[in-house]
């Protein structure tokens, strides 16, 4: 595995007492990201309606090396038992981002979710990024799916 040094730093407002993001196995590909309140929302968190989204603050803001990405993903537990996810998964965060890293997360759920100060609510991976080029052509090359549309490939 390959270190890639992202500069992090807490928001003004923001409780320091929050730890940072950090991997939870030797070979854990992402690193759980908190909720981090302002003061008026610390001690009562806030409930996700069902069927509902909100934007939840994590009290961070990164800088990103040029040439990558850093990307939300859900955590898989919050997806399984409460139907908790990311709504726009994955979501992007671009090498020239410097505010604070929020999740929008979505309750798929049937109840409201309630999420505390300082839960665990998502996924931070970093990415190596590849800018395409585009060339204009006339016609494109063959393959062996050709034009076949979405699920041409067969439901199994």
């Amino acid at each position: 595995m390959k270190n890639l040094d992202i500069k992090i730093t807490y928001v003004q407002f923001a409780d320091q007492n929050i730890p940072l993001p950090v991997y939870e196995t030797s070979q854990s590909a992402g690193m759980d990201l908190r909720a981090n309140f302002n003061v008026d929302n610390r001690e009562n968190g806030m409930a996700i309606q069902a069927k509902k989204w909100l934007l939840i603050p994590t009290g961070l803001a990164i800088s990103i090396p040029i040439g990558y990405e850093a990307q939300i993903r859900p955590r898989s537990g919050l997806a399984l038992k409460y139907g908790i996810s990311v709504l726009n998964s994955p979501g992007t965060i671009d090498a020239d981002y410097r505010g604070q890293l929020g999740v929008v997360l979505i309750n798929h759920g049937v109840d409201d979710f309630h999420i505390n100060h300082g839960d665990r609510i998502a996924q931070i991976i970093f990415a190596p990024i590849v800018q395409a080029v585009w060339k204009q052509v006339t016609d494109l090359d063959v393959s062996s799916r050709d034009v076949d549309g979405f699920g041409s490939t067969g439901i199994n």
